[in-house]
């Protein structure tokens, strides 16, 4: 007994049991409730470290996903380019398409320029040798190029849009134009000959000497067995039109009648 006793006494003098001997007493419900928390913590910890997981595997998968995803757009991405340029070009919206002009443009000036080749022929006989139409691909201002008119004045050697012409020139310059689009649609390779044609006033904004010029184009069509209709108020054209419909106006509405020249030619 006394042994024992003094081995209890070693021990209940060591720091550790006097310290705990100091603590208030254990209340066994308290740290039942503690570990119980304990041990939800633990398990909800243990959940959100395994959906973590399965977060980051599944991130991982993705990221090496849209990684190959990437590689693979790089040539659909190129061709794309390629493409856009192409349109852009095309469209005349391009930074690189300087003339800002479109590709229908571009087609149909080739043609404009036959066009314009073919209406000169008739154009320099009405005018006297004194104009010439050029096509012209320039800018105006912000606009686009392409189909654009010039003529060259004779007179001044100069060229000049035709937007400053006078009323006169304009008319002849336009039938001139129609005159010339016929020719070429005529020159065709299976194209259909436009046997008439039918011209629709501008006569009266003509001096009589240009009438007479336009008259012997006009005249030099027929001559190809062409058949010309002018629809006119020009008094002046009677005498060198040989046949000619009169609308004449009466009380019961508009007539028609059939008429010659007054020259009987």
């Amino acid at each position: 007994w006394q042994a024992e006793e003094a081995a209890v006494a070693d021990r209940l003098a060591e720091p550790e049991p006097r310290s705990a001997a100091a603590l208030p007493p254990a209340v066994p419900e308290a740290a039942a409730r503690t570990a119980e928390a304990a041990e939800t913590a633990l398990r909800d910890a243990v959940s959100a470290l395994d959906s973590a997981r399965e977060r980051c595997a599944e991130l991982d998968r993705l990221s090496h996903r849209a990684a190959a995803e990437a590689r693979g757009l790089g040539p659909l991405r190129d061709e794309y380019e390629r493409v856009a340029r192409l349109a852009g070009l095309t469209a005349g919206t391009s930074a690189d398409n300087e003339r800002r002009m479109r590709l229908e443009s571009y087609v149909l000036a080739a043609r404009l320029e036959q066009v314009a080749a073919a209406a000169t022929v008739r154009l320099q006989r009405m005018s006297a040798g004194r104009y010439t139409l050029v096509h012209s691909d320039a800018r105006a201002g912000g606009k686009r190029s392409g189909l654009g008119l010039h003529v060259v004045d004779a007179w001044t050697g100069k060229e000049r849009d035709t937007a400053t012409l006078s009323g006169g020139e304009t008319f002849f310059a336009s039938l001139a134009l129609a005159l010339g689009l016929a020719d070429v649609v005529t020159e065709e390779a299976g194209g259909v000959r436009l046997d008439t044609l039918f011209i629709d006033e501008g006569f009266g904004s003509l001096d009589d000497q240009t009438l007479d010029e336009v008259l012997d184009v006009l005249d030099s069509l027929r001559e190809r067995d062409r058949s010309v209709g002018i629809v006119s108020h020009v008094g002046d054209l009677r005498r060198r039109i040989p046949a000619q419909l009169e609308v004449v106006k009466e009380r019961d509405g508009s007539a028609v009648r059939l008429r010659s020249a007054p020259d009987g030619g």
